[in-house]
């Protein structure tokens, strides 16, 4: 049984963590012979959530988001290496091991001088926590009368005297714990309960704080796209060699010349492949999507959507089911939707990259049809037959230009005041984004809200829909035309809510931010798009079915069109892992194939690309490949259209 310490210097007990790193389970696991059942993992809150919400995953993709999100905790990278002891217990106490220093002494040897993110999972599949049960049976021992506490003076003789023992500071702290005792007594059982429900919620907060954290995410350790069934668990780590340094995405592309090829504390390399692109300038090309020459006498349909920005950097939008009734010729198009009022001058999402993955229903299945990669300025498109079928339009676009902005200190914009009678009044301002807004969620462009394209803007600002009854209270109150909400009426709702909230516009910031609006009213991250479909044989058919992230459907989307497209590169040395780089007018994708059973970790490293920006948001990065699986390494685009740039990306397996 290994012996788990919880005991931490006086100046650290403060911590978040403090009841997991003060309490006696070393020295209770240790000293009771009659706790010798076989240690179960310990399922923690955080990952149970990320269950629920992907059963798809496995036991140890599970495991490694965990270990993961508590390495994260103490390090800023998945790359850092635990460079001594002190750390080595301090990573360890996230995940709910508790080490004696018996169990520390056996991984840190006179002879280490660091250990990485895999030799700390191995050590994590070696020590697996405390049950409840067995750390019950462990205070029972001491309480052979089974009256459900512990004198303090007879816990403090055996804490202070036998095994690992403990200094009299550290058992007052115990002792300290008021909500576990009281009149001399630790009521164990309140302990127990205390010390797990403690360890749940901190798993938890440290799972969230790295889906929260953006540079982590983009790091991308653990995230794969395909994988079989059989896949084996992964092998035992190798010591690291060093650090693998991260610069911030802001860099300016001069500033990216002159940095070195490789980081200064690079790590040592299993094999390196480098691809190196030179391409043009954007602007000056010969634009390859024409329409067909009869097309003004096809049958056409539309929808607007839009791409939203979350906290996390993922991008949500709206998704589409296509239906054609007849075999026919089809042309799709998609592209930024201008709002700009001023003649002659764009939004400034215009920029933003925009492309339509074609995915055909097959017994329950979405098969990859193909997806616009033609382009003509800023509309990307497709042609070709489709027979009769329902298909998925998932909008896609890389992230490089859609992408969270450095804080920046702007004056809040006003959105109400009192005029002179001393009612409330929406700014010229405001009303202007609730114009452009109304415009982005009346997808079918009619000029009317229905219940169902309202609903899509509720549960992207609210989380919540309009049920019918709430609907028709609406349609009483507001004005409506054809049972649909009128641009007045969706003002006059806005203004309703100002009213509620007595001029309070807490609420109103709360919808705005969400729709990609900040602070001075820019919309800056969102980028609504207009979706047009032709068919030359039948009316076809266009229901937008949901707004969510880009999804596995997606990211499997993207990486079949890579490898069907893209060139392809084995690793010198390790031909099962295959480098796929795909390139067009306007980005360059790249995907990595794992097709062995060895989890693998590559370094990407593009300092040497010029005038260019990837979706990563990093110069150098690296990423988890698990054993089977493919995955999106990054997408990369020009950073100024106007001028030439170049590819220049080195990806190696780190040592």
């Amino acid at each position: 049984m290994p012996q788990i310490d919880f005991r931490i210097k006086p100046e650290a007990k403060q911590s978040p963590h403090r009841l997991l790193k003060l309490c006696p389970v070393n020295w209770l696991m240790a000293n009771n012979s009659g706790s010798n059942s076989s240690l179960q993992g310990h399922k923690y809150a955080a990952s149970e959530q990320q269950e629920n919400q992907k059963p798809q995953q496995s036991e140890e993709e599970i495991f490694y988001l965990a270990s993961r999100a508590a390495y994260l905790t103490v390090f800023k990278s998945s790359l850092d290496n635990i460079t001594n002891k002190d750390q080595l217990r301090l990573v360890l106490q996230q995940t709910g091991r508790n080490p004696s220093n018996r169990v520390l002494n056996k991984y840190w040897t006179p002879r280490t001088k660091q250990l990485n993110f895999d030799d700390f999972c191995a050590i994590l599949k070696k020590e697996k926590p405390a049950t409840k049960n067995e750390l019950l049976k462990a205070f029972r021992n001491i309480d052979t009368y089974n009256k459900g506490y512990i004198l303090h003076n007879d816990l403090y003789q055996v804490l202070t005297t036998k095994g690992e023992k403990m200094s009299h500071e550290e058992v007052n702290s115990v002792f300290r714990l008021a909500e576990v005792n009281s009149n001399g007594k630790l009521d164990y059982n309140k302990f127990c309960n205390t010390f797990f429900r403690t360890s749940e919620q901190c798993a938890k907060v440290a799972s969230e704080r790295m889906d929260s954290n953006s540079k982590a995410k983009r790091q991308q350790f653990g995230s794969y796209i395909e994988k079989s069934p059989e896949r084996s668990a992964s092998p035992s780590s190798k010591s690291s060699q060093g650090n693998s340094k991260l610069y911030d995405s802001e860099t300016s592309p001069r500033k990216a010349e002159n940095k070195s090829s490789r980081p200064s504390s690079a790590r040592s390399f299993k094999a390196t492949i480098s691809t190196v692109i030179n391409m043009g300038i954007p602007s000056t090309r010969i634009a390859k999507l024409t329409e067909p020459n009869n097309l003004k006498n096809w049958l056409t349909t539309a929808s607007k959507g839009c791409f939203f920005l979350e906290d996390n950097g993922d991008i949500i939008s709206h998704h589409y089911k296509l239906q054609v009734l007849q075999k026919s010729a089809v042309h799709l198009t998609i592209k930024p939707l201008n709002l700009s009022k001023a003649e002659g001058k764009l939004s400034p999402w215009m920029s933003v990259d925009t492309a339509l993955y074609i995915l055909k229903e097959n017994d329950g299945q979405a098969d990859l049809i193909s997806f616009t990669e033609l382009r003509n300025k800023e509309t990307s498109g497709w042609k070709g037959e489709l027979g009769v079928g329902v298909y998925w339009l998932i909008p896609f676009t890389t992230g490089c230009r859609l992408r969270k902005k450095k804080k920046q200190t702007i004056k809040e914009a006003r959105l109400v005041y009192r005029d002179e009678n001393e009612d409330l009044v929406l700014t010229p301002e405001f009303k202007s984004a609730l114009s452009d807004m109304f415009e982005i969620i009346d997808l079918d462009g009619n000029g009317l809200l229905s219940l169902e394209e309202y609903n899509f803007f509720e549960m992207r600002s609210s989380g919540e829909k309009c049920d019918d009854d709430a609907w028709e209270v609406c349609k009483e109150n507001f004005e409506t035309k054809k049972n649909e909400l009128t641009r007045q009426g969706f003002m006059d709702l806005n203004l309703m809510e100002a009213n509620d909230r007595e001029g309070d516009p807490s609420d109103l910031w709360v919808t705005l931010q969400s729709m990609g609006y900040n602070k001075a009213l820019e919309m800056t991250e969102a980028c609504p798009f207009v979706i047009e479909v032709y068919a030359e044989k039948c009316k076809p058919r266009l229901k937008t079915v949901s707004l969510e992230s880009s999804n596995k459907q997606l990211q499997g989307a993207v990486c079949k069109s890579a490898k069907l497209k893209g060139d392809a590169k084995s690793m010198e040395g390790y031909e099962d892992v295959i480098i796929y780089t795909y390139k067009n007018d306007t980005h360059i994708t790249s995907v990595m194939e794992n097709k062995s059973d060895e989890k693998l970790i590559l370094q990407v490293n593009n300092e040497q690309s010029k005038n260019c920006i990837s979706s990563r948001g990093l110069h150098v990065f690296a990423v988890e490949l698990l054993p089977k699986s493919v995955m999106v390494c990054q997408h990369v685009m020009p950073l100024n259209e106007k001028q030439e740039w170049m590819y220049n990306c080195v990806q190696s397996i780190l040592s």
